[in-house]
């Protein structure tokens, strides 16, 4: 194959990497291992091929991705490089919970416990 030439497909590792969903190839191997689907099929190993048009959908921490391939990477670039190696189709991410409890604050120091506990003074003398 010509060095200015690019594959048709590639490993899905290596394109998790390229795209820069993981820091390094073996992170990328682990998230293949943990459940990637391509095309709505599950795969198990990291050398299963992609390619443009291909439809990847993986788990990131608590977010579901879904990218769709639009080319190949010959490096692993910048981010605005990586970010034209796919279409993002996930979903937005939930709103934050506006009604979940929040934090009173920091731990009250001395002062602030004296002030809780002394009783409020009725009259002034």
């Amino acid at each position: 194959m010509p060095a200015d030439a690019t594959p048709d497909t590639m490993r899905v590792d290596k394109w998790l990497w390229h795209a820069r969903f993981a820091k390094t190839r073996s992170v990328a191997a682990g998230l293949v291992k943990n459940g990637v689907r391509l095309n709505g099929t599950r795969i198990a190993k990291p050398a299963a091929q992609v390619g443009p048009g291909d439809v990847l959908t993986f788990a990131i921490g608590p977010r579901v991705r879904v990218v769709k391939v639009l080319a190949l990477g010959t490096r692993r670039g910048p981010a605005p490089e990586a970010q034209a190696l796919y279409d993002d189709l996930s979903p937005p991410p939930p709103p934050p919970d506006l009604s979940a409890p929040r934090s009173a604050g920091p731990r009250p120091d001395k002062r602030d416990r004296r002030r809780f506990a002394a009783p409020a003074p009725d009259r002034l003398d």
